[in-house]
């Protein structure tokens, strides 16, 4: 063991692979973590099955995180999907790779992945305090000389800051590392809300409440021009909209009401097929199914919660016969399954995000070690970055990788 001592703030996925990796390394290593358990927020990330990374290549990864990914590019080329894969297995926990190539725990349960890292992370070594908040950095001449819980000052020669964001309130993330990283000298990006649901103008959505849809296109129209696409699976809430493909595009759409634009979702709910191809299927299913009332017919084009909304977005009476459904009627009907448009104008609470945007300016960090470029042995990972991926194990996956880097880096001697 060498000389150093690591002082870890926050025991989440960043941190608790932060203090194991220091520890490894032959630091005497001690995490302090705020709740009375650590990692309670792995315990509810995705949908409490934790999903921990994706097996996308590198690029794709890191295009996951728009403008803020290429920060990653260091972190990833030390610790990157395989490496954590062949870290939890090697740890005994057997894993599965599903749609999407999102990468679970075999057995579902994301308990599991928060027993694997303690158990490690004592087994290397490290010292877990519980229900230790961190009130302040102690620094001295530009460098961390430990920090102050409840109103004792704990000395160390590096600390790693992994508090998380400010989404989740409930599992710790209260924000508390802003505050540590700007009163060392740290730029804060306005946090606010990403991967968060959002709320859509009228009741339609509403009246739709808890359909699930898994296959739409759903393109972002700023100012009615298209900005943003994406495709999967999105849900009906009594607010409006939510479920992977909204989460996806929740970042661009807080962001542009922030500035004042207007924003409206077209969903294509026939995205398999053309306009063209749409209406020739239509002129089809007219023809064999002319007796038929309208609403009974949209039901073997549409789930039965869309059927009446369906009617009254077109103008059409269910009871109409197919057979009497003019052609510019038909047109309408098609233009509706392809264009289906609501309006956003708002979003959930940023303690309903499932990540924080905004955070740290990783221009202050460095990307090779994730030490502060304003204080030496202030080392800063995970959430509390201004770094934010799309929902699919990114995340996640930067959360540890960063961590590694910083447990390793605030080792050294």
């Amino acid at each position: 063991m060498n000389s150093r001592k690591v002082i870890v703030i926050g025991g989440g996925a960043a941190g608790l692979m932060a203090a194991g990796q220091a520890a490894q390394a032959g630091a005497k290593t001690l995490l302090l973590e705020k709740m009375k358990k650590p990692g309670r927020k792995i315990c509810i990330t995705g949908k409490g099955r934790c999903n921990i990374t994706n097996i996308a290549a590198r690029s794709e990864f890191i295009s996951h995180f728009g403008k803020t990914g290429p920060f990653l590019h260091q972190a990833f080329a030390r610790f990157f999907n395989d490496d954590l894969i062949r870290f939890f297995e090697d740890l005994g926990l057997d894993l599965i790779t599903e749609r999407g190539g999102r990468v679970f725990p075999a057995a579902g349960k994301a308990t599991e992945v928060l027993d694997v890292l303690l158990k490690w992370a004592r087994q290397s070594g490290v010292e877990i305090r519980t229900s230790m908040p961190v009130e302040e950095l102690s620094i001295e001449s530009a460098h961390v000389t430990g920090v102050v819980s409840h109103g004792e000052k704990i000395n160390g020669n590096a600390v790693i800051l992994a508090s998380g964001g400010a989404s989740y309130p409930l599992t710790g993330s209260t924000g508390d590392g802003y505050k540590l990283a700007a009163a060392a000298g740290h730029r804060i990006v306005p946090i606010r809300p990403a991967l968060v649901p959002l709320i859509t103008a009228g009741k339609c959505a509403g009246r739709m409440r808890d359909l699930n849809l898994r296959n739409v296109k759903v393109r972002m129209l700023l100012d009615n021009k298209k900005e943003q696409e994406a495709f999967g699976e999105l849900v009906f809430s009594d607010f409006g909209l939510t479920g992977p493909v909204i989460l996806t595009l929740s970042g661009y759409a807080v962001d542009a009401l922030q500035n004042g634009r207007k924003v409206t979702f077209s969903l294509d709910l026939k995205p398999a097929l053309d306009e063209q191809k749409l209406d020739a299927r239509l002129l089809r299913d007219f023809a064999k199914r002319g007796k038929e009332d309208f609403a009974i017919f949209l039901r073997g084009l549409l789930p039965r919660e869309m059927v009446p909304i369906c009617l009254e977005e077109i103008n059409m009476p269910g009871e109409r016969k197919v057979h009497s459904v003019s052609a510019k009627e038909r047109r309408r009907l098609k233009t509706w399954l392809k264009d289906f448009r609501l309006e956003v104008i708002g979003h959930r609470p940023l303690a309903e995000a499932i990540v924080t945007a905004g955070g740290v300016d990783t221009g202050e960090v460095d990307p090779r070690t994730m030490e502060s470029r304003l204080t030496r042995g202030l080392f800063l990972a995970g959430e509390l970055l201004d770094i934010q991926g799309d929902t699919g194990g990114y995340n996640l996956q930067a959360a540890f990788s960063t961590g590694w880097l910083a447990g390793n880096a605030a080792a050294k001697e």
